[in-house]
């Protein structure tokens, strides 16, 4: 079994790796790409201290309502990730139909 810290470590990579995306990217389609690798990364997160937090009270009927709480908030965290991908990409589509651009300094009003 792998220790906790190479989760830790892969999700702080992959954190990372959507930080930059964020802010070194001008695209605002690859922010979003960012964003989303941020919220993978806290996944893996709440997945590997949910695993090694409770491990053996998934398989009674008790600890299954304790221990499903990591998996839980991940597949919140997928349903908030899912409805910020539909609003993001919906203001994207609309920024460029008005705008004809999608780089995100370009699009410093509200007003068109």
């Amino acid at each position: 079994m792998l220790p906790l810290t190479a989760f830790l470590i892969v999700a702080a990579l992959l954190f990372c790796i959507g930080m930059y995306a964020v802010l070194a990217r001008r695209n605002a389609v690859a922010i979003l790409m960012g964003i989303e690798l941020m919220l993978n990364a806290v996944n893996i997160n709440l997945v590997a201290f949910w695993r090694y937090l409770t491990p053996g009270t998934a398989a009674t009927a008790e600890g299954l309502q304790i221990g499903m709480a990591g998996q839980s908030f991940a597949i919140f965290v997928f349903v908030v990730a899912a409805a910020e991908v539909a609003v993001g990409l919906a203001l994207v589509i609309s920024i460029y139909r008005n705008r004809r651009t999608v780089i995100a300094e370009d699009v410093d009003t509200l007003r068109y």
